[in-house]
């Protein structure tokens, strides 16, 4: 009889989810808005909505071996998203134990980056690793710390931050997090869209095509369209972002010395754009023994995929 496992990656934008078998293969997936209600529950409601009919359709629960999710804050140890500064639900939310109530399946839970390194250990570009750091650049920046073949967790669940690291101490503000200097300040889409109402607000006699669109139409896709096409001032916002990515990841190579730096997420689309300037500023930043030795890549893996995945191998790695 064929098993099952659900992946859930539960996002700061939106949550994606789909049914997976033992190699990897996505069988089918959908996705909801992650911010459309203000507790938990109300998610759930949803959530299951459209989960449970993709159960049904792989035959039932009794072929699911279990629920696997990634999210925000997540604690493996708890099965709790504590004080998540990208989702609408605040506090301490037991989400492992509310959803085993709702499906009635076992539910693994553990942080959202966390689960894509895991995906990314088994099915992507660290297969044959056991030292990585993986670098989710999405609505946030999210980070999975692999050593000696296992993800590091430390003693309460919560090592692995390293998109909360302060890299420019007294600069930018996190709303979220009310730190000042953080890495996902910087380096996330978020951080791409800020930089570019900063450059626009504090050059006004610059010239760029970003003055086409109002506030509300600004992103880092809207950063990136317009690099492509040439605009001094976005691709300014590339290289700013790069440095502050480089400088980042030196320190974080000379923490771990790992085999390779994995970079995901929506703002990994840039490219060159944003490749080329982190790997400058990551390679000046490094002592001589780690120089260029570690590998800087864009994972293998969709997208939409990596987490989904990664969820579910907590479940596969649980079971014999």
């Amino acid at each position: 009889m064929s098993k099952f496992v659900i992946g859930i990656d539960i996002g700061g934008t939106t949550t994606k989810f789909g049914v997976v078998n033992r190699n990897g293969e996505i069988l089918v997936q959908d996705r909801i808005p992650s911010n459309h209600h203000d507790i938990a529950e109300d998610f759930l409601d949803e959530l299951y909505s459209k989960v449970w009919p993709m159960v049904l359709e792989a035959g039932g629960p009794s072929h699911i071996v279990g629920i696997g999710v990634g999210a925000p804050n997540a604690n493996y140890y708890t099965g709790n998203i504590e004080y998540a500064p990208n989702l609408k639900w605040k506090g301490i939310i037991p989400m492992a134990a509310l959803m085993e109530k709702k499906f009635n399946l076992p539910v693994k839970i553990t942080n959202d980056a966390n689960a894509a390194a895991v995906g990314e250990m088994m099915y992507g570009c660290a297969r044959d690793m056991k030292d990585f750091i993986t670098i989710t650049l999405g609505t946030g920046v999210g980070s999975g710390i692999v050593i000696d073949g296992k993800i590091v967790l430390g003693h309460d669940g919560f090592a692995g931050e390293l998109g909360h690291t302060i890299i420019r101490p007294g600069g930018r503000l996190h709303k979220g997090t009310n730190a000042h200097g953080s890495l996902e300040a910087y380096a996330s889409a978020t951080g791409v869209r800020e930089t570019a109402i900063e450059l626009l607000t504090m050059h006004p006699e610059k010239e760029s095509l970003l003055r086409n669109y109002t506030i509300n139409e600004l992103t880092s896709e809207t950063v990136y369209n317009c690099a492509m096409k040439g605009d001094a001032t976005a691709n300014e916002i590339f290289e700013f972002t790069g440095q502050i990515l480089g400088e980042s990841l030196a320190n974080f190579i000379m923490f771990s010395s790992p085999e390779a730096i994995i970079l995901f997420g929506g703002l990994t689309k840039a490219g060159p754009l944003l490749l080329n300037p982190t790997r400058k500023h990551m390679e000046a930043n490094l002592l001589p023994i780690f120089q260029n030795k570690i590998k800087l890549l864009f994972s293998e893996l969709k997208e939409a995929d990596a987490a989904i995945l990664g969820a579910s191998a907590l479940i596969w790695t649980m079971k014999n």
